[in-house]
């Protein structure tokens, strides 16, 4: 009987600030009791492996304190890791791939605090890894869908979800014109190379992000690893005059700033000054190492000296960004460019936005793109649109021409207890239009990728206010409706925290921008999945 087999055993991974498990924890604790009803109903036992402690938290929240809890787990057990928060994947990746029972990654389908994209990186981090997993996701663990599953789970150890919205890319569907832009722009990259700039490998953890440089090199990337210390350095060398003309600059295009006085918990003028100053101190760097797109880790380190990057972020993901001039002030760095930033220095998304930059400037289409953590979803409770419509959310890095120009962007706070130094996000609400939705990831020691199309909406604004309020009200938001792609589809399948975005002028423009990226991706040996279906509903290996 099941009631006799061995307790299941439950891990939680969470934060390495002790400020963020403490406030998330009460979550945590009513997805756990939640799921111990759910596993009782069906005749199981739940086992906390690690308990809560004086703290005032039941996280793992150290790499160390992993591998502490995970010698003291049998081997053979199954096993739950169950996310409400944000988590830091390498607390529990080296107890989950020694572990040799069924593993069950799970999360409350909430967007309170990012359990989804903790999940989704812890996800992508066991893939990368080569590891078996079964994952689950749930609203309030009472539903059919993931009852039976678990129970299917607690049985047999393991746990298929259906993905046929996924079609491997046969080079026969591709336009002949996209196929051949793409090959030619795959060619000019292996020929020309490009190099990513990386302050500091491995951003909370998050091994999914780092591309093993045995797969880049072919592809003619080639990482110039320098150090957030070096960032640091480089902003004491940025003169106060110069910070304060990108401040001025982002005043007199619009931008709205939020400021208070309390520099503790409100955004102050000293903040932005910083971040200014760091701006240029980015640019300049990437001038000098020849970077064609740089990422910043900042969640560690780099917290604790500064204000948040991610301002600087959103700002060098836009074409229209205050002038950065060298140090001698003769020459301005990267006129008229954009210079992709990968948020979190997510290598997948630093790779991508390198393709969606030459891409869209072949095909004269908008070249602007960010990253979004997968944050959440629900339906428009407002009576818009029937669509499933995903809140894409990040913490700053949306460039303003997303966000509809930078009189439409906000700078609020970020949020203290992620970062005591403060900073402003670069805030506002994406506008409507055709994207292209994209994700690179490591399985089988190879690069994917994973391409769809869609498209951002707009929603009135109370539904928009109760979509920032139930997630991180103060980030940037998307309100994206992927096209033939479901939910559960999404979560199957997805093997990332994060998803790219771009715009394109229209449908048919979206296509093209989606074809090229395919062929590019293909030429240079990226698997590429197709998901989804066009806007029509019509599938991807159709003609017309």
């Amino acid at each position: 009987m099941p009631t006799q087999q061995p307790p299941v055993q439950l891990v939680a991974s969470g934060d390495s600030r002790l400020s963020a498990n403490q406030k998330c924890w009460p979550a945590q604790k009513a997805l756990e009791e939640a799921l111990q009803a759910a596993i009782e109903k069906l005749g199981y036992r739940l086992q906390r492996a690690h308990q809560v402690t004086e703290e005032g938290h039941g996280f793992i929240d150290s790499q160390k304190r992993g591998m502490e809890v995970f010698r003291t787990i049998d081997p053979d057990a199954p096993l739950i890791v169950a996310e409400a928060v944000w988590q830091y994947s390498h607390h529990v990746l080296a107890g989950l791939l020694s572990h040799r029972g069924p593993i069950l990654t799970l999360a409350n389908w909430s967007g309170q605090w990012p359990g989804l994209v903790g999940m989704l990186n812890l996800n992508g981090s066991l893939t990368k890894a080569g590891a078996e997993y079964s994952t689950l996701w749930s609203e309030a663990f009472t539903d059919d869908f993931f009852l039976g599953h678990l129970k299917t789970w607690l049985e047999t150890g393991q746990v298929h979800h259906t993905t046929e919205h996924v079609a491997t890319l046969a080079p026969e569907w591709i336009p002949q014109s996209a196929n051949e832009t793409g090959k030619r722009l795959a060619d000019e990259l292996r020929q020309q190379k490009a190099i990513m700039g990386v302050f500091d490998e491995g951003c909370m953890g998050m091994f999914n992000a780092i591309i093993p440089d045995h797969l880049l090199h072919p592809l003619g990337v080639f990482k110039e690893r320098l150090s957030q210390s070096a960032l640091f350095a480089e902003m004491q060398e940025v003169s106060h005059a110069d910070a304060e003309k990108a401040f001025h600059w982002f005043q007199e295009e619009g931008m709205q700033f939020h400021f208070g006085e309390d520099d503790a918990e409100e955004l102050t003028p000293n903040q932005v000054l910083e971040q200014c100053r760091m701006y240029v101190a980015a640019v300049r760097l990437a001038d000098h190492f020849g970077c064609e797109t740089i990422g910043i880790q900042y969640q560690q380190g780099l917290k604790d000296l500064t204000p948040a990057s991610d301002l600087v972020e959103g700002t060098l993901n836009s074409t229209s960004r205050p002038p950065v001039f060298d140090r001698e002030g003769s020459k301005e760095l990267f006129a008229g460019q954009a210079i992709p930033h990968f948020n979190e220095v997510d290598e997948c998304a630093g790779l991508d936005a390198v393709m969606i930059n030459r891409i869209h400037r072949a095909l004269n289409q908008p070249v602007e793109t960010t990253l979004h953590d997968l944050r959440w979803g629900c339906l428009d409770e407002s009576g818009t649109t029937n669509e499933y419509v995903w809140v894409f959310e990040i913490s700053g890095s949306a460039p303003a021409e997303h966000l509809g120009g930078w009189e439409q962007c906000h700078g609020y706070r970020q949020p203290a207890m992620y970062f005591p130094k403060g900073g402003s996000t670069l805030s506002g609400v994406s506008r409507p239009g055709e994207i292209v939705w994209s994700r690179i990831y490591v399985a089988n020691n190879a690069l994917h990728m994973d391409l769809g199309r869609g498209e951002s909406i707009t929603l009135p604004p109370a539904e928009t206010k109760r979509r920032l309020e139930a997630t991180t009200s103060v980030w940037p938001i998307m309100h994206g409706v992927t096209y033939g792609v479901s939910r559960d589809q999404m979560m199957a399948k997805h093997k990332a925290n994060h998803v790219q975005v771009a715009y394109a002028h229209d449908a048919a423009a979206a296509d093209e921008a989606f074809w090229t990226r395919a062929a590019m991706a293909m030429a240079l040996g990226i698997q590429v999945n197709l998901c989804g279906t066009k806007k029509d509903g019509s599938r991807w290996d159709q003609k017309g």
